[in-house]
């Protein structure tokens, strides 16, 4: 996907994201481990998105476990520099066509 067709499907994420009740707190944070789309909280829970997009397949499949695993050490990064004290889940936001929705807890 190229960075101008990532950055619109994060501001369609973002904009559905404040529309269901989330906070979006940070977009793009990086490390030397990776890269997290969309930070966000809602009811006290922060949650680490991935938001990915597609028309010719489904998008869920770009999120491989070398991807899970670089978001998880971007987490621990985050959680280092920040120390917020809240429980929080990893989620993907799917974007396919004109639908949009998100799975929750993707690594369990």
């Amino acid at each position: 996907m190229s960075r101008e067709k990532g950055f619109y499907a994060e501001s369609l994420a973002c904009e559905y994201l404040e529309k269901n009740g989330y906070e979006v707190v940070e977009r793009n944070f990086s490390s030397r481990y990776g890269e997290i789309d969309i930070i966000a909280l809602k009811n006290k829970i922060l949650h680490f998105i991935e938001v990915k997009s597609g028309q010719n397949f489904e998008p869920i499949y770009a999120i491989t476990p070398k991807k899970i695993s670089k978001i998880i050490k971007t987490i621990e990064y985050y959680l280092l520099q920040y120390n917020p004290e809240t429980t929080y889940c990893i989620d993907a936001l799917i974007i396919k066509g004109e639908d949009i929705y998100m799975i929750e807890n993707i690594t369990l």
